[in-house]
């Protein structure tokens, strides 16, 4: 497919999750990457590989040869346990404000290393989406940016008008006092209230009934819908900080998680876990990174959580061929792989400079960097450098189709699904929503509503919007 101003040279492969022709075999074998906590698996489809001349026809992407697949997801598990937090300030709290109390804070673990990292195609449109997906059924074609997108985005959930946290605060109160417990009336006041306007009514009801509200939830709520009320409770910057946390606490490594936040945040929001992450858990995030990891992969991350990318808008088209002829030179061009090249290039460059170093390379390499770094890399830094540049090209598009996988096939991930309608719910949610229809011709709330039941379904399609 093409990307608006690219050259028509087609784009390339995205490498096979999983290889063709071994579909059967994915999810593993249960325990072969063990999630802490219970962290469920995502599913998967495969990239088969894309063509050197024209736009994509309706058998997928002819021309060159596919890389090598993801590796495996681990087997379903539940939600997380979230241990009880321990007494004193909270989490994500501003300087001189009272903390947020009530929330886990992850235990100290050993380490390993896991299982990798979900990869899409960027946002090109015009063409399809490869075929080979395990129900042999392609997705619609892979949508461009509209042009709302490059104006600003827009989430599902906005600020309520009239506010009043004391009355939301007795609301939630009677939902949970007495036998059973009233979720529909907790769901019409969560999926309805932006972040901000959570965290008033949740010091307006230990104001008024000296009692946590979260901890309240947690003895009232199990399971996923537990999962999903905690994660809307948590502050923005906490809850990315929290999730990189468990990703990399325990025995095992959720390599998908690390690359889904730090390659595809903005510099600010960064800097905020980084920091959040020190003051709430006690720990150094690049300790943790290079405990975790290592190789390239390691160096990639590291590179992520300085939160040092260039913002600037415009862009510097000899810059863009210098940095296209130096991955070449880098890669293509040569016996072996200088990783360091693209380590720079990618991890420094504003997204909107990236897109050009793509259209600059695909000029001098008579191929997409996208199906390059999958000649060049395998495993998780390739699917680290890929997201990089996918994000450069369409944003939403990379959160619809880790959305469309998360459902996709026998089970759900649910943690994944929670994890980015929650955290996109007032950033590009309906921007999500508008491409994962374009690429898949079904609505997210379809998919939601076969994948998904009872009160979690619910608060998850209030949220999503109908």
């Amino acid at each position: 497919m093409s990307y608006p101003g690219y050259p028509p040279t087609g784009y390339p492969a995205f490498p096979g999750y999983p290889p063709a022709g071994q579909e059967a075999s994915f999810p593993p074998p249960a325990g072969q990457y063990p999630y802490p906590t219970g962290f469920p698996p995502m599913g998967g489809g495969a990239y088969p590989p894309a063509p050197t001349g024209g736009f994509p026809g309706p058998g997928g992407y002819p021309g060159y040869p596919a890389s090598g697949g993801y590796p495996g997801a681990p087997p379903a598990g539940g939600a997380p346990s979230y241990p009880g937090a321990s007494p004193g300030q909270g989490f994500g709290v501003p300087p001189g404000a009272p903390g947020f109390s009530g929330y886990p804070q992850p235990p100290v673990q050993s380490y390993a290393g896991g299982p990798g990292q979900i990869q899409i195609p960027g946002g090109f449109p015009g063409g399809q989406v490869p075929s080979q997906y395990p129900s042999g059924q392609a997705p619609a074609p892979y949508p461009n940016q509209p042009a709302a997108m490059t104006q600003g985005t827009q989430g599902t959930i906005r600020p309520a008008a009239n506010f009043d946290a004391v009355k939301d605060a007795e609301i939630l109160r009677k939902a949970m006092k007495g036998f059973g417990t009233d979720e529909q009336a907790i769901v019409d006041v969560v999926a309805n209230r932006s972040n901000d306007q959570r965290q008033k009514i949740k010091a307006a009801f230990k104001t008024m009934y000296g009692k946590d509200l979260i901890k309240d939830l947690k003895s009232e709520l199990s399971g996923n819908m537990e999962e999903l009320i905690l994660a809307l409770f948590m502050p923005p910057t906490y809850y990315d900080a929290w999730s990189l946390r468990n990703a990399m606490k325990g025995a095992g490594t959720q390599e998908r998680v690390l690359i889904e936040i730090l390659c595809t945040r903005s510099n600010r929001e960064i800097r905020d876990i980084v920091n959040c992450y020190r003051s709430e858990f006690g720990r150094d995030i690049e300790k943790d990174i290079r405990s975790d990891t290592s190789g390239h992969f390691e160096r990639l991350l590291v590179s992520m959580c300085q939160g040092n990318r260039d913002e600037n808008q415009n862009v510097n088209h000899q810059l863009a061929q210098e940095d296209a002829q130096r991955l070449y030179q880098a890669g293509e061009g040569k016996l072996g792989t200088d990783e360091s090249s693209f380590n720079m290039v990618l991890a420094t460059r504003s997204f909107p400079q990236l897109r050009a170093t793509m259209d600059a390379y695909s000029r001098i390499a008579n191929r997409d960097l996208l199906s390059s770094i999958g000649r060049e890399f395998s495993g998780n830094v390739e699917n680290g450098l890929k997201t990089i540049l996918q994000c450069a090209l369409n944003r939403p598009a990379f959160f619809a189709e880790r959305l469309y996988y998360s459902m996709k096939g026998a089970g759900t991930d649910d943690s994944t699904l929670v994890r980015i309608v929650v955290t996109r719910s007032e950033i590009d949610l309906a921007q999500v929503k508008q491409t994962f229809a374009q690429m898949y011709q079904k609505t997210l709330a379809t998919m939601i509503s076969s994948d998904t039941s009872g009160d979690y379904r619910r608060l998850l399609l209030a949220i999503v919007g109908q």
